[in-house]
C-alpha cells in the first residue's frame, strides 16, 4: 500500500478557519474537489486566488505567456533571507540573464562531468548504514547533501564547511517552510508571520557558511588550482549576451538555491522512492535484479541500463512531487475558463493536485511503476506532469536531479532490503513533501 494523501478539509469552509488549517498543513487544507476539477476560485473582499489543473490553462501561464505570469513576489517573503536575489525568485531580464550563466553547468556533457561525485556519495551512503531501523529521511537528507557538495564544491560533507551548512540548514527547515501562508493567500502585511526572527537568523548563519565556501573557490580559481566542479563553471561562465560574470554575492545566493532545490528536493523524492519499494516488494525485487554489479566502475551512461529504477523514480515524482506547489500571478486582466482574474490575481499550480487528477491518470493513486511504459501514461505525462515545472522556467537541474534519484534509489536497495516499520506516513508539505512524523524503515544487508 501507498501512504493515504491527508484529508482534504469540507468544501465550504470560513476564511479564518481556512486559514489555521492552511498554516497547519497546506495539503489538507485543500478540498477534495480539487482532485477532479479543472479550475478552482478563491475569492474573498482582499484577493482572488485560481488553481488551476486544466492542461491548456498550464501551458498557457507556463509555455505560451510566460512573462505575462511571473513568480508572485510573496513567494519571496519567507525565502529571501536564504535566497537573496538567485534564479528561484526572480523574473524578467534579471532572470533571463541568471540562467544564461547557470544553464551551460548543467547541459549534456557537463552532467557526466558531476556523475563520479554522485556516485561516490551513493558509496559513502551505503557504507555509512548499518542492518536495523532507520528513520529514512534523515539518511536521504544527509546523502542528498552530499551529492550537492561533491558536485558543486568537490569536498564530501564531513568537510568542516559542508558540516556547517548542512547543520545550519537543519535549523532553518524547523523555522520556514517553502509553502508559507502568505505565498498562497495574500493576507495583510500586520498579519504576524511565525519565526520571523528565527528564520533570518538560520539563514544568515548559512549564508555566512555558503560565503565562505565561494571565496574559498575564487581563491583557488585566482590561484589556478580550482576544480572543474560546477561551482568553477558557474563562476567563471560569462554571460553570453553582456559577458556579466556573478560576484561573490550573486555566488552565495545561486549557491543557496542550488543547495536548496538540490538537497531538499532530492531528499524527499529518495525517501518517497525508498518507502514505496519497502511497501511493493516485487517492485524493490526487480530494482535489486537490474542493480549493477561494479558500482566502483558505474559510468553515467550505464544509468540507461536502469530503466525499471527509472520508472519507479517517475512514479515516486508523480505521487509525491516535491515542490507540491507553485505561484504565479497576473500582470493585467485575465479570462480563465469564462471567469474573469484581475490584475495581481495569484495562480496556484499544483503538481500535488495535478498528478493525481481523476481526470487525467488512470487509478491516480495507486503506484504502478509500469504506467510509464503505456501510451495512457505518456500522453498523461505529456500534459499533466511537472514535478521539476515547465516552459522557460523548468529546473534547470532536472536532469541532475533524475541521475541522482536513480543512482542513490538503485545503489541502496542493491546493498539493502527495505520494510515499512509503523503506520503509513502521513505527508505534509513543509520545504518540501516530508512525512508528518518521519518514515521508518527496516533495512537487511543482502
Amino acid at each position: 500500500m501507498i501512504p493515504p494523501k491527508p484529508p482534504s478539509r469540507p468544501d465550504h469552509v470560513g476564511l479564518l478557519g481556512y486559514a489555521r488549517r492552511f498554516r497547519a498543513d497546506i495539503l489538507s487544507a485543500q478540498p477534495a474537489r480539487l482532485y477532479r476539477a479543472w479550475m478552482a476560485e478563491f475569492r474573498t473582499p482582499f484577493f482572488r486566488s485560481y488553481m488551476m489543473n486544466d492542461p491548456e490553462l498550464l501551458d498557457l501561464v507556463l509555455k505560451t505567456r510566460p512573462d505575462d505570469f511571473p513568480k508572485s513576489d510573496r513567494v519571496r517573503e519567507g525565502l529571501a533571507p536564504l535566497l537573496g536575489r538567485s534564479v528561484f525568485v526572480t523574473n524578467g531580464d534579471e532572470w533571463k540573464r541568471q540562467r544564461r550563466i547557470i544553464d551551460p553547468a548543467f547541459a549534456g556533457g557537463r552532467l557526466r562531468d558531476a556523475f563520479p561525485g554522485m556516485r561516490d556519495a551513493a558509496e559513502a551512503m551505503v557504507a555509512r548504514l548499518d542492518p536495523g531501523e532507520h528513520e529514512i529521511e534523515e539518511v536521504a537528507s544527509y546523502a542528498a547533501a552530499d551529492v550537492i557538495f561533491r558536485t558543486l564544491f568537490s569536498v564530501p560533507i564531513t568537510d568542516a564547511l559542508a558540516s556547517q551548512v548542512f547543520r545550519e540548514f537543519r535549523a532553518y527547515q524547523r523555522t520556514q517552510p517553502l509553502l508559507n501562508l502568505a505565498a498562497l493567500i495574500p493576507l495583510p502585511r500586520w498579519i504576524p508571520r511565525p519565526h520571523r526572527r528565527a528564520t533570518r537568523q538560520a539563514a544568515r548563519s548559512i549564508r555566512d557558511a555558503l560565503s565562505a565556501l565561494v571565496d574559498r573557490r575564487a581563491e583557488e580559481i585566482a590561484a589556478g588550482t580550482a576544480p572543474d566542479d560546477l561551482a568553477t563553471k558557474i563562476m567563471t561562465y560569462p554571460d553570453p549576451e553582456t559577458g556579466h560574470r556573478f560576484s561573490p554575492a550573486e555566488m552565495v545566493d545561486q549557491v543557496a538555491i542550488f543547495f536548496l532545490a538540490g538537497h531538499e528536493t532530492s531528499a524527499s523524492a529518495l525517501a518517497w522512492g525508498l518507502y514505496l519499494l519497502a511497501t511493493h516488494p516485487g517492485a524493490q525485487a526487480r530494482v535489486a535484479a537490474e542493480a549493477p554489479a561494479d558500482w566502483p566502475g558505474l559510468a553515467f551512461s550505464d544509468l540507461s541500463k536502469l530503466p525499471f529504477t527509472r520508472d519507479v523514480f517517475r512514479e515516486t515524482l508523480r505521487l509525491y512531487p516535491p515542490v507540491p506547489m507553485m505561484v504565479r500571478e497576473t500582470t493585467g486582466p485575465e479570462t480563465f475558463r469564462g471567469r474573469a482574474a484581475p490584475l495581481g490575481a495569484q495562480l496556484v499550480l499544483s503538481p500535488w493536485h495535478l498528478h493525481r487528477h481523476e481526470r487525467l491518470w488512470e487509478r491516480p493513486d495507486h503506484f504502478d511503476p509500469d504506467r510509464w511504459q503505456g501510451e495512457a501514461a505518456k500522453e498523461s505525462a505529456r500534459r499533466a506532469y511537472m514535478p521539476f515545472s515547465a516552459g522557460p522556467r523548468v529546473c534547470t537541474g532536472a536532469g541532475f536531479a533524475m541521475a541522482e534519484g536513480v543512482l542513490l534509489l538503485a545503489r541502496l536497495i542493491a546493498a539493502f532490503e527495505v520494510a515499512p516499520v509503523g503506520p503509513p506516513p502521513v505527508p505534509v508539505a513543509h520545504l518540501t513533501v516530508r512525512a508528518k512524523d518521519g518514515i521508518r524503515l527496516r533495512l537487511t544487508r543482502r
